[in-house]
C-alpha cells in the first residue's frame, strides 16, 4: 500500500480510538477508561534462544524478573464476556523498560487479527494485534497459559504458525491495583520497533487515557532481586 495512504488511514483510525476514549472517560469516570481494574504480579521471563528475527528479544536467551498486569477491556465482571489483556513490562538496558500489551484474540492465521471476548480473566489466546518490526521483517506476538501460574510467550511471521520463544512464570501478586502506565509506543523490548504508522494510530488514545487519570498514584514497588543472564 502507497505509504502516504497508510499515514493517512493511521492518523485517521488514532483520531477515531482517541474519540471513543474520551468519550469513554466522560461516560465512567476512572483512573483509566479502559482496563480500569486489574491484577499485578512480578513474574520471570525466561528467553530461550533459538529464533532469527534480528531481534535480541525473540533470538537471544535470558532471564528477567518483569511485571505484569492481567485485565479485562472494558472491566466487566466475571463470567460476564469481556476482551481480556495482558500487559508486560521488561527490563532494558541503562535501567529502562519496555512494554508490550496483548489481548484476547484467535488463534489462527486470520482469527489472530481478531478480538476474541472471553469469561475468565487468563482464558484464551493472547496476541498484539499489530506487528513489530524486526530487521528480517514484521513478526507478531501471542501468550497462553499453559497451566498453573506459567504463560507460553510465542511469535509469528505474516501467515505462519506461531513459534515458541520463552516462558513466563508469575509470581508475587501485588496486594493492589497500581495505574502502571504501560504504552507500547514508547518503549518496546530490545530489537521490536514499532511502525509509524502503528504509533499515529494508537498513541493518541494512550496520551488521552492518561490524561484522564488521578495523579499522584504512587508506582508499584518491586524487591530487590538481581537480574539473572
Amino acid at each position: 500500500m502507497n505509504p502516504a495512504v497508510t499515514d493517512s488511514m493511521a492518523r485517521a483510525g488514532g483520531r477515531v480510538l482517541q474519540t471513543a476514549v474520551s468519550v469513554l472517560a466522560h461516560l465512567r469516570p476512572a483512573d483509566k477508561p479502559l482496563h480500569p481494574h486489574g491484577k499485578v504480579h512480578l513474574a520471570m521471563l525466561r528467553r530461550h534462544p533459538g529464533a532469527t528475527t534480528g531481534a535480541a528479544f525473540l533470538d537471544e536467551g535470558g532471564s528477567d524478573e518483569v511485571v505484569v498486569r492481567l485485565s479485562r477491556a472494558v472491566g466487566l465482571p466475571e463470567p460476564v464476556p469481556d476482551v481480556n489483556g495482558l500487559a508486560l513490562r521488561v527490563p532494558t538496558v541503562r535501567g529502562e523498560h519496555g512494554d508490550l500489551l496483548l489481548a484476547t484474540t484467535g488463534h489462527g492465521r486470520w482469527t489472530r487479527f481478531l478480538l476474541a471476548p472471553r469469561t475468565r480473566l487468563s482464558d484464551g489466546f493472547f496476541s498484539t494485534l499489530l506487528p513489530y518490526r524486526t530487521p528480517t521483517g514484521p513478526v507478531w506476538l501471542g501468550a497462553q497459559l499453559v497451566g498453573g501460574a506459567t504463560w507460553q510467550l510465542v511469535w509469528a511471521r505474516p501467515g505462519t504458525d506461531w513459534t515458541p520463544f520463552a516462558t513466563l512464570e508469575l509470581t508475587i501478586e501485588s496486594d493492589r491495583d497500581p495505574l502502571l502506565s504501560f504504552d507500547p509506543t514508547r518503549s518496546t523490548p530490545p530489537g521490536l520497533e514499532i511502525y509509524e504508522w502503528h504509533r499515529r494510530l494508537r498513541a493518541p488514545a494512550y496520551e488521552t487515557a492518561r490524561q484522564s487519570r488521578t495523579p499522584g498514584v504512587r508506582p508499584l514497588r518491586r524487591p530487590e532481586h538481581p537480574r539473572h543472564e
